[in-house]
């Protein structure tokens, strides 16, 4: 027995599933057998939790009087409309609040936390409010504390994973777990799945670590331990995803370490498998509120089920069941099903959907009237999400005025889009309408910002990327432009020392300090000292035999650099020939979708390059990036600076003037939802979230030719722009009447911005040279490395991305351009 574990008291034994679970996380807990009684001991300078009998009763009832601060609790109730009123005053019963948006949530949350201290007389220690970030949280702390007093500082108001990090550092014993745990971030969950992948000798390129964490996590976030994980696996990658899970498992317990998602999954396991623990926490929190309900994952659906110990095998109850100890607590959610986007995070929309079958007895109070928009806006939202089935009729409303007419804007191509933007920035200054920092300009995915970028910058409008990086600072533009660098620079010793292990191909730091090592004893760049590698002194064969590949990988794109080829096809081999592109593919990490666009569109870049005057090859498109990428940032002024964003990122955010781009098929709503209801529908949710961010002025855009891969795209307009009213939409720009050309059906404002991508004699080509299958659903295909396959779906506009079964390999996604196919 370990240093910090201690004797148990003699009770009952965890049930056998839970116990496997919680063993799963914490094999210590096979030596902890006995259930015990909690310590109950608080943190330090936590407020210590207030006594209370055995078997407290239900939920108080109103008393007048009660201590808030020096005010009159019922002051907590001015202002309030009649639905945020009732939904305060609520007592008893389980409630959803289903808040629109713009409706007051939080004001009415944090009144309702209030209103329980002031008049209902609950103790602070009694309340736990659950957000989804520490900003929202401080945010509602302060505000009870400016309605109530210091008194609030007693309440627990934290994220999810830092109230169960409290739970559990205070409840560590019985996990047997030292109090001093480490909690391991994102950056470490992934180095420790690359150790995994290195130990099971797994290659990196079909198995990017950061897809396997990816798919833990997903098994995590359903509370499915490695052992279920593996009973249950159905495929050969089901089963190799099992193997990675429980081997990364036990890394984390070798090290006494638990990762984000095993913050919420343990403390689930700690109440299942020590009833006594959940009871005392029952005890405490006899009032639990949480915000953004929609976004919460299984999870998480199932921790705020056991804090407040009540359940579909119980509807209704408000008294302690028998063999129990404690009442249900009073549950207070809030949120609205119709600003679920989260789902590739894990969040289920179940959870608000049928919150009254959870629980049968509960009040829901729908908050519709809107506090942010003009009623034109609104009516556009609600036409939009009222398409989706299956979801609670909700109407907003405002008492504010109709407000101004949506703009609408059709544009020849995304820079034709982006000049529209800015030429409205600077109208809408001009005339005192607005200024740079009330304007958002929202799209659908992180690659759409570059066009507005460098418009931006050249016209001169400050700007500022939220929730992520500009297009030329994100990793895997500035690591595919490295290569371009040392390609054309053998010397640029920055450059190939960011890429000589990216992908990873075996090179790691030793080696490449013996690389440096040989350059400085022999005078020469590293880029030499890469050439003449078997001359490095202690460089192991296994590292030698992965720089002499690396060596000629880059000897043999220069060849091409040195023919004259064109950036586009030098850029479109290094992601081939490297690796880099399908290694993002085959990841089922969402966010490396979102890195694979953005190499598309730097080749799109570079393709829009080759069509301008005076273009001089890879070194010139170096030089271009290099003078856009490098753009001192204007000076704010005073007025501020536009706010670039995905719609993503824009929830909980609103703005003056808000931009609605890429409104088209295919981009928004994004090419792979077009054949998934689900999906859809949470594409038609991301509309109305944007659309629901404009307080005053809402504009719509839309580009008819998009460059995918350097290639024209003509994408129809969006099904959201036209399930809006025409009526409450001033179309400022139309597109033009279609002609035939030899390119397909397009306007004749488009010639000109559609000839710099066709060159004479230009033909993209595929994987090794090959020039890019065209197949249709139901073809038999044999991709190089996968095997046999069968075309389950073709997407794209000019049928660019195929999805291809390819049995215990798995279904896979590919870009036709790159995927090394051969069709049957």
């Amino acid at each position: 027995m370990s240093g910090y574990e201690i004797p148990l008291f003699d009770l009952p034994k965890p049930p056998a599933p839970v116990r496997r679970r919680v063993e799963s996380v914490l094999p210590g807990l096979s030596r902890l057998h006995q259930d015990r009684e909690p310590s109950g001991r608080d943190e330090p300078g936590e407020a210590p939790a207030p006594e209370r009998p055995a078997a407290p009763p239900p939920a108080a009832a109103p008393a007048p009087n009660r201590p808030s601060g020096g005010r009159d609790p019922q002051e907590l109730l001015e202002g309030l409309n009649p639905s945020q009123r009732e939904a305060v005053e609520h007592a008893g019963s389980p409630l959803l609040i289903v808040a629109g948006a713009g409706s007051g949530k939080t004001r009415v949350l944090t009144h309702r936390i209030a209103y329980l201290l002031g008049e209902r007389g609950v103790h602070p220690g009694e309340v736990l409010a659950i957000t989804f970030t520490n900003k929202a949280a401080a945010e509602m702390r302060e505000r009870v504390e400016a309605l109530i007093g210091p008194r609030a500082r007693m309440m627990w108001v934290s994220t999810f994973h830092s109230a169960c990090v409290r739970i559990l550092r205070r409840e560590h014993e019985h996990l047997g777990l030292p109090s001093s745990f480490t909690i391991y971030d994102a950056d470490d969950s992934r180095r420790l799945m690359a150790q995994v992948a290195r130990d099971l000798d797994l290659d990196v390129k079909r198995h990017p670590p950061r897809g396997l964490l990816a798919a833990v996590s997903a098994l995590k976030n359903e509370l499915i331990d490695h052992e279920s994980a593996r009973d249950g696996a159905e495929s050969e990658r089901e089963a190799l995803i099992a193997e990675v899970y429980g081997s990364y498992q036990n890394r984390l317990i070798a090290s006494r370490a638990l990762d984000f998602d095993d913050l919420i999954m343990t403390t689930v396991n700690l109440f299942q498998a020590f009833p006594a623990v959940a009871e005392s926490y029952r005890r405490r929190f006899r009032h639990v509120l949480v915000d953004e309900y929609q976004d919460t994952n299984h999870a998480q659906y199932v921790l705020v089920r056991e804090l407040v110990g009540r359940s579909k095998a119980a509807p209704g109850r408000r008294e302690a069941a028998e063999g129990e100890a404690v009442p249900p607590a009073e549950l207070c959610v809030v949120g609205d099903a119709d600003q679920s986007i989260y789902a590739f995070r894990g969040a289920t929309i179940r959870n608000i959907l049928e919150f009254e079958a959870d629980y049968p007895d509960a009040k829901t109070i729908l908050l519709e009237q809107n506090y942010r928009s003009t009623q034109t806006i609104l009516s556009a939202a609600n036409a939009v999400i009222e398409r989706n089935r299956g979801r609670k009729p909700k109407n907003l409303w405002t008492d504010s005025g109709q407000g101004e007419s949506i703009v609408g804007y059709v544009a020849d191509s995304e820079h034709d889009e982006a000049a529209f933007v800015a030429n409205e920035v600077d109208r809408l200054t001009d005339e005192s309408l607005a200024k740079p920092g009330d304007v958002a300009v929202f799209y659908r995915t992180n690659a759409q910002s570059r066009a507005f970028e460098e418009c931006f910058i050249r016209v001169g409008l400050p700007y500022r990327v939220v929730g992520g990086v500009r297009f030329y600072e994100r990793k895997e533009v500035k690591d595919v432009l490295a290569y371009l660098r040392a390609l054309v620079n053998p010397d640029d010793s920055v450059s190939l020392k960011r890429v000589i292990n990216v992908p990873k191909r075996g090179i790691g730091d030793r080696a490449e300090a013996m690389l440096d090592a040989l350059a400085t004893r022999e005078r020469i760049s590293f880029g030499a000292a890469v050439d003449r590698a078997a001359e490095a002194y202690g460089l192991a064969a296994r590292s030698l035999k992965a720089v002499q590949g690396f060596a000629a990988l880059m000897a043999d794109l220069r060849e091409k650099v040195a023919e004259g080829v064109g950036p586009s096809e030098v850029l479109e081999a290094i992601l081939e020939r490297t690796g880099y592109l399908s290694e993002l593919q085959e990841s089922t990490d969402p966010q490396d979708e979102s890195r694979a666009e953005n190499l598309q569109e730097l080749v799109a870049v570079a393709h829009e390059y080759e069509g301008t005057e005076g273009s001089e090859g890879v070194t010139g498109f170096l030089e271009r990036v290099a003078l856009v990428a490098d753009a001192d940032q204007l000076p704010d002024g005073g007025e501020g600076m536009i706010t670039l964003m995905t719609l993503h990122t824009a929830k909980g955010l609103e703005f003056p003037v808000v931009f609605l781009t890429g409104l088209e098929e295919g981009v928004f709503p994004h090419t792979r939802a077009l054949g998934n209801v689900q999906e859809l529908e949470e594409e038609r949710r991301l509309a109305y979230v944007g659309i629901t961010r404009a307080r005053q002025r809402l504009y719509f855009s839309r580009a008819v030719l998009r460059s995918a891969w350097g290639a024209p795209s003509y994408n129809p307009q969006s099904r959201f722009v036209e399930e809006v009213p025409a009526e409450l939409i001033n179309w400022e720009r139309e597109a033009p009447a279609p002609s035939s050309t030899a390119f397909g059906t397009q306007t004749p404002a488009l010639t000109a911005s559609a000839a710099k991508f066709r060159r004479p004699g230009f033909k993209s080509l595929g994987a090794g040279g090959r020039e890019p299958i065209s197949v249709a659903a139901g073809d038999r295909v044999v991709h190089d490395t996968y095997g046999l396959g069968t075309v389950v779906a073709v997407e794209g506009r000019t049928g660019e991305h195929a999805t291809v079964d390819f049995g215990s390999e798995g279904v896979r996604k590919l870009v036709l351009a790159f995927a090394p196919l051969t069709k049957l």
